[in-house]
């Protein structure tokens, strides 16, 4: 198998300082192993890196090697698999035996879930070919001395399958878990991934990271190409903000569907829907902030309504959760109350609203009538690597309380989003109008929209400011026939998107 020498160092990796902390003593066992061993100490043989794809797990293998200046033998899980018995376990022999030749060297298995997951689980029985790989893996790393200087490294986003005796002190007995980046990590992969790149002087990086929540550093580096190829399209010299704008949305949401012809009929109906979920935004202490409303179809969504949070967030109040679903109903309402009618539109916000109260339930203990504690127990098939089902470990009379205490939240976030935006009707057109005319807005020309101001998209139309400060809010407690129902499934890390409402299409 050959090998090469990589040139990426620790300075081409941003963003998991942590982790490359972690790594600095492989490097400098690699450089320098008798002052480790001078004093008897035994460095890792194995290494795991653990975090979600695109976080740079590859990338920081190779920094190890490239920063230490030693061989790097890559190989990935799935290629020691074959039809053919015995054939993984001899390639484990050769990848070794050559490694051995080439000491100090670092050798990394990509995927190494493809071939590790725990023995005995699979369907193949006893002497499936992957449980044989596993096994020489497994003898081969117990075969090097304390001299050796071999490391393995291996990535993988499911270290819970893998086999214990894999994970053992002795082998895989250290993890280097690479989260997604936070704002600081962002900048600092928006720097190295525009290096050497045309960029406008107006171009704020910060800004940008602070867009982005939720990225990893595959998608911005993905970010900066597709910003760069969209300037190239427009035959421009430099690459300007309005392509990054552009670039962050085809990311999130998909390319523009021009092809897509709708009627002035639904366009309105679009407008209206994500002025609501904006306007009950702007009026909410809780909600994130507006980003941008865009009423521009892309992939499945005919608009979308994209808040983010000031800063990045990684834990969540039952405020903050109630004031999120009182913003998915906007859209809904704002259909009811101006055309007195409902869409299909609104499929994905009822979705994840309910999955807002479920989680408030049974995963976070916020219910008042059933107490601090949770419900239900996930299971899943390990050799499957996915989650089957939830057991119950309650009784049908607790289901049905449940279900009441989700029916009720969903319903008073219907009551809040109602009485907000029967109170700001006028508001609520204005937004609407203003969208059908320029089909997007920013989260600065809202809020200029909002004191009666000029936009960057056109004229003042005249029609009166909405006050620059939210009216102070109290729901009422009415109780309108709405069946419940929307949310993401929020941990108490980041969420995976950027908080945005979309209007679906049809069957989502």
């Amino acid at each position: 198998m050959p090998f090469n020498r990589p040139t990426v160092t620790f300075s081409d990796v941003a963003g998991v300082d942590e982790a490359k902390t972690e790594l600095v003593e492989v490097v400098e066992f690699l450089k320098y192993p008798e002052r480790f061993l001078s004093l008897g100490a035994r460095i890792p043989k194995g290494v795991l890196l653990v975090g979600q794809p695109g976080t740079g797990k590859t990338l920081l293998a190779r920094a190890v090697a490239g920063e230490a200046g030693v061989p790097f033998f890559h190989i990935s899980g799935s290629e020691f698999v074959e039809m053919f018995v015995g054939v993984g376990a001899a390639r484990v022999r050769d990848l070794f035996e050559q490694a051995k030749r080439n000491a100090p060297c670092i050798v990394f298995v990509d995927e190494i879930d493809a071939v590790g997951r725990h023995r005995g689980a699979g369907l193949g029985g006893g002497h499936d070919e992957r449980e044989q790989t596993l096994n020489q893996i497994l003898v081969e790393m117990d075969g090097f001395e304390s001299t050796t200087n071999i490391i393995v490294l291996a990535a993988t986003n499911r270290p819970d399958i893998l086999d214990p005796a894999l994970l053992r002190p002795g082998r895989f007995d250290r993890r280097v878990v690479l989260d997604l980046p936070d704002v600081v990590g962002r900048q600092a992969i928006l720097k190295v991934h525009s290096a050497g790149k045309p960029l406008a002087p107006e171009i704020n990086l910060e800004t940008l990271a602070k867009e982005t929540p939720g990225f990893s550093g595959a998608d911005l580096s993905n970010l900066i190409n597709e910003a760069a190829l969209l300037a190239a399209r427009k035959n421009q010299k430099i690459i300007l903000m309005p392509d990054f704008e552009e670039a962050v949305e085809r990311v999130v949401a998909g390319p523009e569907r021009k092809s897509r012809v709708i009627s002035s009929r639904e366009k309105e109906m679009t407008a209206y829907h994500e002025a609501g979920h904006a306007l009950v935004a702007w009026s909410l202490p809780h909600a994130d902030r507006v980003h941008k409303i865009s009423i521009i179809s892309r992939g499945n969504m005919g608009g979308h309504t994209t808040l983010l949070p000031d800063e990045d967030r990684y834990l969540w109040t039952k405020n903050q959760f109630l004031d999120m679903m009182a913003v998915t109903m906007g859209g809904r309402v704002a259909e009811e109350q101006i055309f007195d009618e409902v869409t299909t539109g609104a499929s994905n916000d009822l979705e994840r609203a309910t999955k807002i109260a479920l989680s408030m339930i049974k995963r976070y203990g916020m219910s008042s009538s059933l107490g601090p504690r949770t419900f239900g127990k996930r299971e899943e098939l390990v050799f499957l690597g996915r989650e089957l089902s939830e057991e119950r470990d309650y009784g049908d009379k607790v289901a049905e309380e449940i279900d009441q205490e989700v029916k009720e939240l969903v319903n008073n976030a219907y009551v809040q989003a109602c009485n907000i935006l029967n109170d700001n009707q006028p508001n609520l057109v204005r937004i609407a109008e203003y969208l059908i005319e320029h089909e997007a807005v920013s989260g600065d020309d809202l809020q200029r929209l909002f004191n009666g101001e000029e936009t960057s998209g056109g004229g003042d139309t005249g029609t009166p400011a909405i006050p620059s400060e939210p009216p102070p809010y109290a729901p009422k407690p009415a109780q309108p026939n709405i069946s419940p129902q929307p949310a993401p499934s929020l941990s108490s890390q980041n969420t995976p998107d950027v908080g945005t409402m979309s209007t679906g299409s049809g069957d989502d």
